[in-house]
């Protein structure tokens, strides 16, 4: 036996005078032929949940969903019943309506938690709360840590068109009482005014921008670009289709993905629906991490142990309006670089990886600030077109699959990259069944993102007169004909500015032929004049 003394932090985020000193008896915990510190923190369950309920009134929402997630993990960890945690967190749900989720969650399960919290927006947010949760387990302010999230948007969609008022759709009577939960995190402003005073703010708008400017870097023709990224497509609906836990288990071909139908229609050019993020779904997934010490206290089967070796996190520029270019990344970069140098190893010795796949150029993207090929296998889910896109909390089925892959495989590792935003704020894991030999580590490279140069953005009634088109794309309405332009442009002297234009016959045009770098005119209201 061995006596470790250490801070009793069990309510350490209330102030207080002082902090007593507990010391206590506990054998130390063996992996296999491994010693490792108690406080090692380690994910002993997870579970992901697909509701397909066609009877509308019979669809659950997303703290039902939440709820059965954790139930779940609990049982894929073994263990009999959670009681209290340290602290819930809950990933940003935009179909619930509940005062605190994490309180509903605890509530609908008969457990407690000594805090109960919320995250803001963000596609990176599940392997963050890893990140943190591990770095708790590991300082000794937390013992047993559960995550969640989940969305009934597809049930939400349809009792509204079918003018169901279901009692999910609104706040419980029950959470009308409980105290705001903490916020992990805090929002990160991702929109420059510029850009919102031509309203260039949408997902959908900006990522086929990056596509277009890819595409202009690589020289390729528009035919043979939708081609290139098709592939890529087909290859995730592939992987999707073996997933269990995928949202569309279909293998779509490569012409099906990038040829419009009525199925299919184009979106924002150059993307047609089936190379979008799918939101349009009810999912939730948990996981459930805590100490080695813990673990081994609940009789967790050391096979569904999975630790988290290291983890990063950092974002770009926070506008896009900053950015040097469309086509780099340098964030993601600077992050996969430091996460692979903390866990000791390299993508070459990594079996498992999964970028973050919301549209074809963040792959791109990751893939070649990360040095990976697009001809790898870049997902182990599917990917948010075909696994799901359930908005903020992607990742953690990532993360959930992960656990799977290398629980089955322990000699292996996973690596995830979770993005958020405009491919601007980046998280990113290495997991392994065997424990890191140095314990969990975690750093940000943010000073030497920002210290990175940024590309000025001229004011809309400045930029009148010549420019040169950056990246641009054309949405569409439902009927997929061409209805907007979206445009980023650089004029003489190297600034950006951004431009709009309503001409659907240019819209035409620039689906057809190329127009990035080509020369325009913009005038002062921020039109584009070809």
């Amino acid at each position: 036996m061995v006596c470790f003394c250490e801070v009793d932090t069990a309510n350490e985020h209330r102030s207080r005078p002082f902090m007593p000193i507990v010391c206590r008896e506990i054998a130390k915990t063996r992996v296999g032929n491994v010693t490792i510190d108690p406080r090692t923190p380690v994910l002993v369950g997870q579970a992901q949940v697909a509701q397909h309920e066609e009877t509308i009134a019979n669809a659950r929402g997303p703290i039902e969903l939440m709820a059965q997630a954790v139930s779940e993990a609990a049982v894929d960890a073994g263990i009999a019943k959670l009681g209290n945690a340290s602290v819930i967190r809950v990933i940003r749900s935009l179909s619930t309506r509940e005062q605190n989720p994490a309180r509903s969650i605890a509530r609908a399960l008969g457990i407690s938690a000594n805090r109960y919290a919320y995250t803001p927006h963000g596609g990176n947010l599940p392997q963050t709360l890893v990140n943190t949760s591990a770095l708790e387990i590991q300082r000794g302010d937390a013992d047993l840590i559960i995550l969640t999230g989940g969305e009934a948007t597809r049930s939400r969609r349809r009792a509204r068109n079918a003018e169901q008022n279901l009692a999910w759709m609104s706040a419980s009577a029950q959470s009308e009482g409980d105290d705001a939960p903490e916020i992990d995190g805090e929002e990160l402003v991702m929109n420059h005014e510029i850009e919102l005073g031509l309203k260039i703010m949408l997902p959908i708008e900006i990522y086929p921008m990056f596509e277009t400017a890819i595409r202009f870097s690589k020289q390729r023709t528009i035919s043979e670009h939708q081609q290139e990224i098709s592939e890529l497509w087909s290859r995730f609906s592939s992987v999707a289709k073996s997933n269990p836990h995928a949202w569309l288990r279909n293998e779509y071909s490569a012409e099906e993905i990038r040829t419009p139908s009525a199925s299919n229609r184009m979106i924002g050019f150059p993307y047609t629906k089936l190379m979008n993020s799918n939101n349009d779904v009810d999912m939730a997934a948990a996981l459930i991490m805590c100490s080695a010490e813990k673990a081994q206290a609940l009789g967790v089967p050391r096979d569904k142990w999975v630790f988290p070796h290291a983890g990063t996190d950092c974002h770009e520029h926070n506008f896009v309006s900053h950015r040097h270019s469309f086509t780099d990344t340098p964030a993601i970069r600077l992050g996969g670089q430091r996460v692979l140098q903390l866990a000791d190893t390299t993508l070459d010795d990594i079996s498992f990886v999964d970028l973050y796949s919301c549209f074809p150029s963040a792959v791109q993207l990751g893939a070649h600030s990360l040095g990976l090929s697009l001809q790898r296998q870049l997902t182990i889910t599917g990917g948010l077109p075909f696994a799901g896109g359930p908005f903020n909390n992607y990742v953690m089925h990532a993360i959930a699959t992960t656990m799977e892959k290398v629980r089955s495989q322990p000699q292996e590792k996973g690596f995830v990259w979770a993005n958020g935003g405009y491919a601007t704020k980046h998280s990113f894991g290495v997991y392994g069944a065997t424990p890191p030999p140095n314990g969990f580590k975690h750093d940000s490279p943010q000073d030497q993102v920002d210290a990175l140069p940024k590309r000025e953005v001229t004011p809309t009634a400045d930029a009148a007169g010549p420019a040169t088109i950056e990246a641009y794309s054309v949405m569409h309405d439902r009927s997929g004909k061409p209805e907007t332009i979206r445009a980023a442009v650089l004029l003489a002297n190297g600034s950006r500015a951004w431009c709009v234009s309503n001409d659907t016959n240019l819209g035409a045009e620039m689906c057809t032929t190329e127009w990035v770098g080509k020369p325009v005119a913009i005038d002062a209201a921020g039109q584009l004049r070809a």
